[in-house]
This record gives structure tokens, C-alpha cells and sequence, in this order.
């Protein structure tokens, strides 16, 4: 069928044509369970017409009581357990009761989501889970699975669950049509509403049809293609959900480089661990503590590969790291990204050189407010930075390295820079000892002597 078939003045990628080529494709059928944003998927089939040959249930247990007694009793309603409850249940059923009576021609499917659309006064987590379980052709005994994380960016309740109504019949039509070319499955699924609405920071697929998709090229390839900031991978080296992760915990989180692996003092992050404790207070959580890895990372190195970019994540595990690869150049992008998923205390671990680049007016020129409006994003309450010292030569070394203009600031001759002992020369030395005064920037509690020889 093509487009002319449909609408000649529409294109297939607007999502009514989307919806009524799935309408009309008669070896689909299956069911649509939605919770938190009302059922903006399902509208949309039922808005073109010929709904009746896609659906064969619509529903929403929006009341806890009444989803926990369909689906079980969960601690979190918008989480990646609920939505394979829901995924299990519903096509459980739709298998189960239709399967005798036309299973030989119809690829059977159920479609789940569930959603925290923006509250009244916007302060919740703003995000959903969505996924689809279904059959490749009919008769197929496994099915295939893709499943999603979504964070929406739109400040209107209303444009969330439209954006969230799109990506879902987009994500529909690519597992049904693009299932076996994994770059037109991406590259759909936005199309409507572009990934400024929405972002994508996981995506998990299981199956017959995904047995050589490699999950992790999957995830690299959100960022790459824009869907997403930033993707998480665990110990193991499997992409994680960075909601389910930071969920509510202290963040610890150290920047590196694609180039060379950072080489951290003995007993650093264990100091830096029971610093932010400190911070946080005694009943705080243990913190989560990653290494982020930024594709634009501080010193602009050249381009790297995916398969760079696993062979860094993957030595980087070995060391029992969680790692988060971003696309965010600066800082205080990053602490607007953690703050999605906590209000707990974030401490960025760094070193003592870094101190000078993150304070450089030039480097906000952008900004209007620039430096300054540069630390009030990036220094939201709670946020620290852990501060590690380097030898005074290596100091100078690293300064020269980065091409930044050793004059502009002031440090020992022999010994350890920290801190305390650096100062900028020019006025935005004033920021930094307040910064310093405050107890926003600190020192990391390491023996100077235990120092590994790099910045």
C-alpha cells in the first residue's frame, strides 16, 4: 500500500496515516493498555477509522487499587516492572482467547504505557515507559519485544500527551514495518514530533527478530542520532535506565575521556563517598557513583567510534564503574539532567586543573549571563564540587596542554595544588572564594602523598 492509496496530500510519517495503514493491515490485531496520560495511542487508531480491525481491547487501570489487582502490587507505578506486568498480562490474554479462532492469520501484539505526564506545579519526574509485545508474522511462537524509556520536555500537561500519543503509533508502525532495519525503527520514531518534545534514554529489544542486535550499539545510537543526552551502562556493560538507577539517591559522578583511562588517587571515591554523605545527612542513601564520558567532553578530542566508545565503557566496568555517556560539553548540563531523578545531594568529582576552565569567561561567551549565569545552573542547592589535587608541575603541564594562559592564575611552585591554594587572577577570583567560602566547592579528604601522577 502506498501513500497515494491512503491520502495523496498526507505523507505516511504524520501519524493518522500511520495509524490507518496499521488499521487496514488485516494480520494485525491486538490490545492497548494505558495508564497516566489518559489513552492518547489509542486515540488515534480509533480516530482515523477502521479501528475494529487493529483493536481488540482498549483499556486504562488508572486507580493503583484497580491496576495492582490486574497487574500485582508495585512500589513505583511509572517504572520499567510495571510495564512488562502490563506487557505480560495483556498479551497473555489476546493470545489466549483469540489465538484458536484466527491465530493461522493474525500476528497478535499489546501495546502498554505508563506515564507521569507534568503535575499541577510541575515539580514531579516527568516521564513514561512504553514497550510492545508482539508477533512477527502469525503462528509465531516467541514473540519480539521493544521497550522504551521517555523523558517529555514540553511544559503543558496537554502537548506531553499528544507528543506521548505519537511516539507510541510511531513506535507501533516501526515494529511492524521497519523491524529488521534498526536505523529507520530509530530514526521513526520522533517523527511527528521531533526529539526537542520527547527524549529516548533507553531502549531494550528481545526476540527471534533482535537475536544479533547488539543492545549496547542500540543505546549509543540514541545518542547519536539526537533521540537521547545521555545512556547508562552498568557493571556488566548493559545499557540500564538511567530513572530506575538515580531514582531518588545521592549522585556522585566523576568526568572522564574517550583517550585515556583516568587514573584516580587509592581511596578517592571512598573519601568523596562519605564527604557527600556528610553533606546529605545520616539517613541518606549510599550514593551512586558513575564515571560520565562526554562524546563533546571538556577537551574537545577528536570524534571516537562506537566501538571506542565500548572498549572505553567496557575497561571502565572492569573496575566496577557505572558509566553514563553523554553528549553534554558542559557541567551545568549536567546537573539539570540529575535533577530529573533526584533532589538529593550531587557531588562531581574533579581535579584542581579543571577548576580555572569551569570558571573562564570566554568559555560561556554564549551565555548571556555568562559565567555567572554558567554557576547558577550548574551550582543548584546541594550540588558540590569534590576537588582532588595535582603536583604543581603537573598543574602547570596540564594548563599548557589545554592551550589555557598560565598567567591567569596563581598556585604553589613546589608541592600540591588544591582549592584552597589556587586563586584566579581578575575578578571572577571573588566567585571562586565565595564558591570556596560557601562550602560549594571542597577539597576531597585524600592524602596528597597517596597522588597518582596525572591530572
Amino acid at each position: 500500500m502506498d501513500n497515494a492509496t491512503l491520502q495523496p496530500e498526507a505523507r505516511m510519517d504524520e501519524p493518522a496515516q500511520k495509524a490507518l495503514r496499521i488499521n487496514l493491515d488485516q494480520t494485525r490485531y491486538g490490545s492497548f493498555a494505558e495508564i497516566g496520560a489518559g489513552q492518547e495511542v489509542t486515540s488515534w487508531f480509533f480516530r482515523v477509522g477502521a479501528a475494529s480491525g487493529t483493536i481488540a481491547k482498549s483499556m486504562s487501570a488508572y486507580d493503583m487499587t484497580v491496576s495492582d489487582n490486574i497487574y500485582g502490587k508495585t512500589t513505583r507505578y511509572v517504572c520499567q516492572e510495571r510495564l512488562i506486568s502490563m506487557l505480560d498480562h495483556e498479551y497473555g490474554l489476546v493470545v489466549e482467547r483469540l489465538a484458536a479462532k484466527r491465530g493461522d492469520s493474525t500476528a497478535f501484539f499489546a501495546f502498554a504505557d505508563t506515564v507521569s505526564a507534568r503535575n499541577f506545579a510541575g515539580t514531579n519526574e516527568q516521564h513514561g515507559w512504553m514497550g510492545i509485545r508482539f508477533q512477527a508474522a502469525p503462528g509465531a511462537k516467541e514473540a519480539d519485544q521493544i521497550i522504551l524509556h521517555v523523558n517529555m520536555n514540553d511544559t503543558e500537561a496537554v502537548r506531553q500527551q499528544e507528543a506521548l500519543g505519537i511516539l507510541g503509533v510511531n513506535l507501533i508502525f516501526a515494529a511492524f514495518y521497519n523491524l529488521h532495519d534498526t536505523n529507520a525503527l530509530l530514526a521513526g520514531l520522533t517523527d511527528g514530533i521531533g526529539s526537542d518534545r520527547v527524549e529516548i534514554d533507553y531502549i531494550e529489544v528481545s526476540g527471534p527478530s533482535f537475536q544479533k542486535t547488539d543492545r549496547r550499539l542500540l543505546n549509543i545510537a540514541l545518542l547519536r542520532s539526537g533521540l537521547s543526552n545521555a545512556i547508562l551502562f552498568d557493571k556488566n556493560q548493559q545499557p540500564v535506565p538511567p530513572t530506575e538507577f538515580f531514582h531518588k539517591r545521592p549522585i556522585l559522578l566523576e568526568r572522564g575521556s574517550f583517550r585515556a583511562l583516568h587514573h584516580m588517587f587509592p581511596g578517592l571515591i571512598s573519601a568523596c563517598q562519605k564527604q557527600l554523605k556528610s553533606v546529605a545527612g545520616s539517613g541518606a542513601k549510599e550514593a551512586a557513583y558513575v564515571l560520565e564520558l562526554s562524546l563533546n567532553n571538556i577537551l574537545r578530542t577528536q570524534q571516537s567510534t562506537d566501538d571506542e566508545v565500548l572498549t572505553v565503557v567496557a575497561q571502565l566496568c572492569e573496575h566496577s564503574s557505572n558509566v553514563l555517556v553523554s553528549n553534554y560539553s558542559e557541567f551545568f548540563h549536567l546537573t539539570r539532567y540529575l535533577r530529573r531523578f533526584t533532589q538529593s545531594p550531587i557531588g562531581f568529582v574533579v581535579s584542581v586543573a579543571l577548576l580555572p576552565l569551569l570558571l573562564e569567561d570566554e568559555r560561556y561567551s554564549l551565555l548571556q549571563g555568562g559565567v555567572l549565569e554558567a554557576s547558577a545552573r550548574l551550582f543548584q542547592q546541594q550540588v558540590h564540587l569534590l576537588v582532588y589535587p595535582v603536583e604543581s608541575k603537573l598543574f602547570s603541564f596540564y594548563l599548557d596542554l589545554i592551550k589555557f594562559d598560565v598567567s591567569k592564575v596563581s598556585f604553589p611552585a613546589d608541592g600540591y595544588v588544591t582549592a584552597g591554594s589556587l586563586a584566579l587572577k581578575g575578578v571572577n577570583n571573588h566567585l571562586f572564594r565565595y564558591l570556596i567560602e560557601s562550602g560549594i566547592v571542597l577539597d576531597s579528604p585524600v592524602e596528597e602523598d597517596t597522588a597518582v601522577s596525572r591530572p
